[in-house]
């Protein structure tokens, strides 16, 4: 019997955790079985993906199902069952474990769904319906069965998470090159943030820190270039968060970095103290914040002590030495356009490495389902349940905040435009309002989002400065020519660049040195502050840019000046 563990992914990069703990915990088989993993992406033609597991002519197929597989995966179980029609199709995954009746009445090719935690379910599946036999598949916990009617078994037990696998070996790392690695030491999350399905579990479980010691110690034997935690809220238990990052900095390996999602109004004393002491890049960390607006956050039930937050990420920022990723969402309770405005500001003066501003989710079995009505909200009806309008938001403004996220996307999250981005915001209100305004001048003169040359980005970037800033061009071009050369050695010099003639041998002299650019500059443009760019020396300045030296966090060259 050959049963296939199917992962469609939503981009090559990432790869699916969830699949691997299944087939670990299945444990030895006879041999006359097999559980293999596909793993795929939606970017694939679903009819390459059809004809690669018809090849495999497997006896059952199971589908690992998310937000962003389910469309893929619905066309291509619905033709499967008609080119292997003796082969079973099961599902598990969030997206079918909380409507798993209604998914049964709509799909007759599907044979059932694993409902929830799927570890115990389908080794129980596995061994007591595959191998052995039986065929009363209604003594089997966790399932949602025809029988025939669509009905649930009992609920499966949760596993203690000592009893989870490590799905890891020397040998299984060749399938994670240029791959993100995900680890995980706890489930479940004590908060009832309404638009998460991790509300659903309010206990959490914490794998044993000695289990976790040998298996960070696996990652950082093998140089892992990074290991992502997809822990829901990492630093939950401060003893918990301490034995860790206590092990990390004890044992760093000077390469490998660690990502974790946590709440940054907890973070204690404790832990930010280890932090600051961290090497550059050993741990980055990812903050949702959401909202700013009190009213939204009770409306989410979102418990945020915003000020202590605030405090802590500066702190962190200033250590310099931990990327930080804060996260907002549009479309919440009371949170209109203004009001996003209001809390992409207050973000956005915390200065992290990246804002992500995305849009609310009205995933199945979260609470904000049950309250979408409530609120005026209204969503997409396929995945990813991406919200239309509320009560607050037209659609209309939804659209514009999704021009205003491509922005932040192409010029503050890059880390390509750090200096030109500071300068340029004090010529507006706002940071919002600059995005807005940049959003603006795409759309009315027809800009390329996805334009493969990396100059075009900057040119718009200067006409749009320019435009609005005349008298200042000669400030953006330097600008624009020191962030470029910041992040990257060109062979090619972009046509806003200026020669200085007078300095040509000087400049030629370190040009010719692969892994450094010199260049000239009448502006302080190599200054943090955009407030000493007012004063332009007749007397260029000459910054040397060193590639062989990088920042860990942005990976933007070290500079020097030669005065």
């Amino acid at each position: 019997m050959k049963i296939l563990l199917v992962a469609v992914n939503s981009k090559f990069i990432h790869s699916n955790l969830a699949v691997r703990l299944l087939k670990a915990y299945a444990g030895e088989m006879p041999d006359s079985v097999q559980i293999m993993i596909r793993e795929y992406t939606i970017n694939q033609f679903e009819e390459d993906v059809l004809a690669g597991l018809y090849r495999e002519h497997p006896d059952v197929i199971l589908f690992s199902c998310y937000i962003w597989n389910w469309s893929f995966i619905k066309g291509l179980f619905e033709d499967l069952k008609k080119v292997l029609p003796k082969t079973q199709i099961w599902l598990g995954g969030p997206e079918v474990s909380f409507n798993p009746e209604e998914i049964l009445d709509r799909y007759p090719s599907v044979e059932g769904i694993l409902i929830g935690e799927g570890e115990a379910v389908f080794r129980s599946l596995v061994r007591e319906y595959f191998v052995s036999g039986e065929k009363e598949l209604s003594r089997i916990r966790g399932l949602c069965i025809r029988d025939p009617q669509p009905r649930r078994t009992e609920p499966a037990p949760l596993l203690s998470m000592d009893e989870v696998p490590f799905v890891y070996d020397e040998e299984s790392l060749r399938e994670f090159d240029h791959r993100i690695l995900y680890y995980e030491t706890s489930r479940g999350c004590p908060f009832g943030c309404s638009y998460c399905l991790s509300s659903t579990e309010k206990t959490v479980r914490l794998r044993s820190l000695d289990k976790v010691f040998r298996e960070l110690q696996f990652f950082l034997d093998q140089k892992v270039p990074q290991v992502k935690f997809v822990d829901r809220t990492f630093n939950i238990n401060p003893d918990h968060t301490m034995g860790i990052l206590r092990y990390l900095t004890e044992h760093d390996n000077g390469i490998t970095n660690f990502h974790f999602e946590v709440a940054g109004d907890l973070l204690t004393e404790e832990e930010l103290s280890l932090m600051s002491g961290m090497r550059p890049g050993l741990i980055q960390l990812e903050i949702g914040v959401q909202s700013t607006n009190p009213d939204t956050l009770r409306a989410i039930r979102r418990k945020t002590d915003l000020h202590r937050l605030n405090a802590h990420v500066e702190r962190i920022r200033e250590m310099g030495n931990i990327h930080i990723h804060l996260d907002l969402i549009a479309g919440l309770p009371y949170e209109g356009y203004q009001s996003f405005a209001q809390s992409f500001n207050d973000v956005y003066a915390m200065r992290p490495s990246q804002l992500q501003l995305g849009f609310l989710k009205v995933l199945k079995g979260s609470p904000m389902e049950e309250e979408a009505e409530t609120w005026k909200i209204r969503h997409r009806t396929d995945p990813p349940y991406e919200v239309l309008e509320s009560g607050w938001l037209n659609y209309g403004e939804i659209l514009k905040l999704k021009r205003i996220e491509e922005m932040v996307e192409l010029y503050y999250n890059s880390s390509q435009f750090t200096r030109t981005i500071r300068a340029l915001e004090m010529d507006f209100e706002t940071p919002f309002s600059m995005y807005e305004k940049l959003a603006d001048y795409y759309e009315a003169k027809g800009c390329l989002l996805n334009s493969p040359s990396r100059e075009y980005r900057y040119r718009i970037l200067l006409d749009f400065a320019a435009q609005n800033r005349p008298d200042k061009r000669e400030l953006y071009e330097e600008l624009l020519l020191f962030d470029l050369y910041l992040r990257e050695n060109l062979k090619k010099r972009p046509s806003f660049a200026k020669e200085e003639k007078e300095m040509k041998e000087v400049l030629r002299s370190y040009r010719k040195n692969r892994n450094c650019h010199a260049e000239a500059f009448h502006f302080p443009v190599y200054s943090l502050d955009p407030k000493e760019l007012k004063v332009r020396n007749e007397d260029p300045v000459i910054v040397v840019f060193d590639y062989d030296h990088r920042s860990p966090l942005d990976h933007n060259s070290s500079i020097s000046i030669l005065k």
